[in-house]
């Protein structure tokens, strides 16, 4: 990569990880670019006088066959050595394409929405968490006695991405508070399935890194969602969100439009159980979701 990043805003580096095909150097390049933003090594987060082509699709390796999501084989419960392999490689995919989801928002909306810098480095430290849990859950994969690729997987979080290609508010709300959301739900069973089939190391990673850095990306989707909402009534174009509970509007306008836009790009009602402790430390209470868990 050399010293060429350096002179690059973040939404050109950005394009670098989504340019990469091979899913191992797609996770260090993304660290490394992180690391230079937040040194200030990259100072810039785009050029206003650029028009940068953000791909429809990142690019990726053709190491994984994929499949749809009705033709995957069973995970299990953790209880057999095959049925570990199959729970880690599926997340070791969930968090390749969480790579490219966290610089893909960066590189599309950050100039088109005039975001401020805080948005840049609050989805830089996401990529970077993602690029972390994939390389390690990659290698415990490894250690396992498999591999990424071992296995079948697909890509039906790209498929929300491409369907709200063209809505910050649509991609903040469905990836990055919906999906984000659903892994909270799920990430403490899985781990109870993993002390139970005696595989408390992959417990350990689930636990101690993966799942509380997952809570401060849900909470990012919910604070920039908030963001946009609120700036729009706002004379103050970099509105501080921290300050928006105090705000009435948050309840009147942010929460009923963050409704209308999961009823608008996501099939059918969200589904229990919650983790409500894991939701509400990412600022996501049970009045922005509860009421998109009936079917109207």
């Amino acid at each position: 990569m050399g010293g060429g990043v350096a002179e690059a805003t973040l939404v050109e580096a950005a394009l670098r990880v989504l340019n990469t095909a091979d899913p191992f150097e797609k996770a260090r390049l993304g660290d490394e670019i992180a690391n230079k933003w937040l040194k200030g090594d990259i100072k810039v987060a785009y050029d206003a006088s650029k028009d940068i082509q953000v791909p429809d699709r990142p690019s990726r390796g053709s190491n994984v066959k994929l499949v749809s999501p009705s033709e995957m084989p069973k995970l299990g419960k953790a209880g057999s050595l095959q049925s570990r392999q199959a729970l880690v490689h599926s997340l070791v995919h969930t968090e390749s394409w969480a790579i490219d989801l966290s610089w893909d928002i960066i590189a599309r909306f950050g100039k088109q929405e005039a975001m401020p810098r805080d948005f840049f480095t609050d989805f830089v430290k996401v990529a970077q968490d993602e690029g972390r849990h994939f390389t390690l859950l990659a290698e415990r994969l490894k250690e396992l006695g498999s591999f990424y690729g071992a296995l079948p997987a697909h890509d039906g979080l790209w498929d929300s991405a491409a369907a709200t290609s063209n809505d910050l508010l649509a991609r903040l709300a469905i990836e990055h508070c919906v999906h984000e959301a659903r892994g909270l739900d799920v990430v403490p069973t899985t781990i109870s399935r993993f002390r139970k089939g005696g595989d408390d190391k992959t417990a350990e990673l689930l636990e101690t890194v993966v799942y509380p850095e997952e809570i401060t990306h849900c909470a990012a989707g919910v604070k920039w969602f908030k963001f946009l909402i609120l700036r729009k009534g706002s004379k103050d174009k970099d509105v501080a969100v921290e300050e928006a509970e105090d705000d009435g509007r948050v309840n009147a306008e942010v929460i009923p439009k963050f409704h209308e836009i999961v009823r608008a790009f996501f099939r059918g009602p969200l589904k229990p159980p919650f983790n409500e402790v894991a939701r509400k430390a990412a600022g996501f209470g049970p009045q922005w979701y509860q009421p998109l868990a009936v079917k109207d």
